[in-house]
């Protein structure tokens, strides 16, 4: 039987007016694994395209399919691919996700999809003026 370590783990960079306050760990869940799976296959489901920010403060879970409480989902800015890393941007202009944000997810679609990974953090304020900028990498080992 073979056996490999086959890993994805991710990381996250959160700037808020270009300063960054935190940098948290996520968890890849099973939706984003079976995502990933399917894409070795063929690429009947669409790419990773949207990022969702939310007030929920609830441990993730492999079996989370959505955030806990979503404030608002946005496209992509960027995604970089680097050996087997991939990067993904995204910002959230003023007016957009204000509040107490505690939770940040990576989706396929601009509403539901797939979720490829699910994270919660300290909160994080974003003032009606603030404008909220993530780089989400997501390496394979």
């Amino acid at each position: 039987m073979l056996h490999d370590n086959f890993q994805m783990t991710g990381h996250l960079s959160i700037a808020v007016n270009d300063a960054v306050v935190q940098e948290v760990p996520n968890l890849v869940v099973t939706d984003g694994k079976e995502y990933v799976a399917s894409r070795m296959k063929d690429t009947t489901k669409a790419s990773m395209s949207h990022m969702g920010i939310g007030t929920g403060s609830t441990a993730p879970a492999a079996g989370d399919s959505a955030l806990g409480s979503q404030a608002d989902r946005n496209a992509l800015t960027s995604t970089t691919v680097s050996g087997s890393a991939v990067t993904y941007v995204a910002t959230f202009a003023a007016g957009e996700g204000t509040g107490a944000i505690t939770e940040a997810g990576l989706f396929n679609a601009s509403s539901a999809g797939d979720m490829l990974c699910r994270t919660v953090f300290a909160v994080v304020n974003k003032g009606a003026s603030d404008s909220m900028t993530i780089t989400w990498a997501v390496a394979v080992s």
